[in-house]
């Protein structure tokens, strides 16, 4: 990634991993195809400091965030009133509480639209995904965390939408299909022919949009949290989650013990308000080792 050769970086890893590589890509003055969401959600301030400091430019890939990215195309960024990230739901989002509580991870990863690893699929069904989008979309575009929010749209066909001053509404649309913004990001923005067939919109019986319940997916929340307190509250809890999220995946915990277990770690881990590379590196691996005791515990 920091070969001569080499002009663009995909960093596609899953979790905490992708941090180091990305940067050590940008300090290598690489462009990145940002993939890995976790590492604007760990250390975006300290990545965003990095690029002020590099020639690299970051192109997103999660479809969301190419969604926003090209609805503010030519856009002034001054207008933007608002980013709205689309979510679908999840296997769970008729689910009453109740139900959800007993829901094993066999359950969850029946997700009704994408077919993803089984991490980022735990992710969607708990919501923790929409909070790291947030968190995402926050240190890639600038945007006040107030001004950002996520709205359940079952259908997974508009990806993100923005928007702005006037009340006008910008959303990009298309299959739920991971081609057309992978390819928009190796392409630098420039569209790249035949990637996707086309979205046929006499086919689409309804689009529909509804708002996500905080008292079922209580992770979604973690969002704000993580913004408004900021320094290394994000790494805390995204590395509580990844232990959390594997243990649930072994049957070892229940659904709503990934929230439990992320807010435990919270009140653990010492809180650090402007950290460092090292500093990082130091919670993610003291959280995880905090959270690993409380599933061993039990």
């Amino acid at each position: 990634m920091t070969r001569d050769d080499v002009d663009m970086v995909v960093t596609a890893t899953v979790g905490y991993s992708g941090l180091a590589p990305t940067v050590s890509a940008i300090r290598a003055g690489k462009d990145i195809a940002l993939a890995n969401k976790e590492t604007l959600v760990v250390a975006g301030e300290y990545i965003n400091r990095l690029l002020d400091e590099s020639r690299s430019l970051v192109y997103p890939v999660d479809s969301e965030h190419s969604a926003i990215y090209q609805c503010l195309a030519g856009e002034d960024p001054a207008s933007v009133r608002r980013l709205i990230i689309t979510a679908s739901g999840g296997p769970f989002r008729q689910w009453p509480r109740e139900r959800i509580a007993a829901a094993r991870a066999c359950d969850a990863l029946k997700h009704p639209n994408w077919s993803m690893g089984a991490k980022i699929t735990i992710d969607s069904a708990t919501m923790m995904n929409k909070a790291f989008e947030i968190i995402e979309a926050r240190w890639l575009f600038g945007v006040d965390p107030s001004a950002i929010e996520a709205v359940v749209h079952p259908q997974s066909i508009v990806h993100s939408m923005v928007e702005f001053s006037d009340g006008a509404i910008k959303a990009q649309l298309g299959r739920p299909d991971m081609k057309l913004p992978i390819a928009y990001a190796l392409g630098e923005t420039k569209r790249l022919p035949g990637v996707e067939q086309p979205l046929t919109l006499d086919r689409i019986a309804s689009l529909t949009f509804e708002a996500p319940d905080p008292d079922r997916f209580p992770c979604l929340t973690l969002a704000h949290v993580a913004l408004d307190r900021g320094g290394n509250t994000a790494c805390v809890i995204n590395a509580a989650n990844e232990i959390a999220v594997a243990a649930y995946l072994r049957d070892r915990i229940g659904f709503y013990d990934i929230y439990g277990l992320i807010e435990k770690a919270l009140g653990h881990i010492p809180f650090i308000a402007e950290p460092s590379f090292d500093d990082y590196v130091t919670t993610n691996s003291e959280t995880r080792a905090y959270a690993e005791s409380l599933i061993n515990k039990d």
